[in-house]
C-alpha cells in the first residue's frame, strides 16, 4: 500500500483529472494520465488509478440510484 503522501497526491490528481475530463468531454483522459505517471512512478500510477476508479464508480452508483428514484416517483404519480 502506498504511503499517505502518495495517496494524498493521487487523490488530488484524480479530482483535478475528473474536473478536466468533465470540462473537455475526454472521458478516457485518466488513462493517458495514468500512462504518464507509470513512466516514472508505478506506485503513483496505481494509487491514481484506484482513486479515479473509486470516484467514477461512486458517480455511476449515484446516477443509478437517482434513476431508480426517478422511475419510482414517476410510477407513483400515475
Amino acid at each position: 500500500m502506498a504511503d499517505e503522501h502518495v495517496t494524498a497526491m493521487a487523490n488530488k490528481l484524480a479530482e483535478e483529472c475528473l474536473a478536466v475530463q468533465k470540462e473537455t468531454g475526454e472521458d478516457r483522459l485518466f488513462m493517458e494520465v495514468g500512462d504518464v505517471l507509470g513512466a516514472s512512478s508505478q506506485t503513483l500510477e496505481e494509487a491514481f488509478l484506484t482513486a479515479i476508479r473509486t470516484r467514477m464508480a461512486e458517480q455511476k452508483g449515484r446516477g443509478f440510484l437517482a434513476q431508480k428514484l426517478k422511475s419510482f416517483r414517476e410510477s407513483q404519480s400515475e
